[in-house]
């Protein structure tokens, strides 16, 4: 049974990293003793070491011992092993790109369907939708395949933002880019604001957090589905 948390966002606006998630995390890694922290997606270019150093010092405060990926010689295998996993945030492009030149995706797929807990944070919540064609990052690497993990039937655009209509600016909104990935692209899209999350428990998907989400399908008017929605069957 799958046991999964898709966060918009590792930090929120006043708050240390993953604080806002601390008593969700609390209950979904409450069997895991150790976290395997996939650290691949490099925010700011940082080193794999310096990323998970962040992250321990997060878990730690719930009790939790975190180990890196890349500290291992078989990647494979550790994901095999591990009882929980996170993946951070940064850049999906270089995140994906890894992801396929170690050959884990299809493991790390697998192993969350057969339910070992696993947390994504912005890029590493891209990953769970169908692709990676709703990320707002640069493509600063050349992934084998935008195709993901596909954990749940649609596609993620993290740190969602509203139009802002006293803005100057005379560029795209999100909205707009995720309707010009409508036109080549079927999968619905779920926009998830600062602060919210999905939780994924077998079949059952759901919004939680303090705010809503905003759905698109392609061909219908966007719409917004409050906390607590079920998007089980959104495809």
């Amino acid at each position: 049974m799958k046991q999964i948390l898709i966060a918009s966002t590792s930090t929120v606006h006043g708050s240390g990293f993953l604080d806002y998630l601390l008593d969700a995390l609390k209950i979904h890694f409450k069997n895991v003793e150790t976290i395997l922290f996939i650290p691949y997606a490099r925010p700011s270019g940082m080193s794999h070491e310096a990323y998970t150093d962040v992250v321990q010092l997060a878990f730690s405060k719930i009790g939790k011992t975190v180990k890196g990926l890349h500290e291992f010689k078989n990647p494979i295998e550790a994901i095999k092993n591990a009882k929980g996993i996170f993946t951070g945030g940064g850049n999906t492009f270089v995140l994906v790109d890894q992801l396929y030149k170690t050959n884990v995706i299809g493991t790390l797929k697998s192993t969350i369907e057969s339910g070992t807990p696993y947390l994504g944070t912005s890029a590493g919540s891209n990953i769970c939708g169908l692709t990676i064609g709703t990320s707002n990052d640069m493509p600063i690497a050349y992934p084998k395949s935008f195709q993901t993990l596909g954990v749940v039937p649609f596609n993620i655009n993290p740190h969602y933002q509203d139009p802002d209509p006293r803005s100057t600016h005379m560029g795209e909104t999100r909205e707009t880019r995720i309707q010009e990935f409508h036109h080549f692209n079927s999968q619905p899209v779920i926009g998830l604001r600062e602060g919210s999350y999905l939780e994924v428990i077998g079949s059952k998907i759901t919004l939680k957090g303090s705010f809503s989400a905003r759905v698109f399908e392609k061909n219908k008017t966007p719409y917004e589905i409050k906390p607590e929605s079920d998007v089980s069957d959104l495809n």
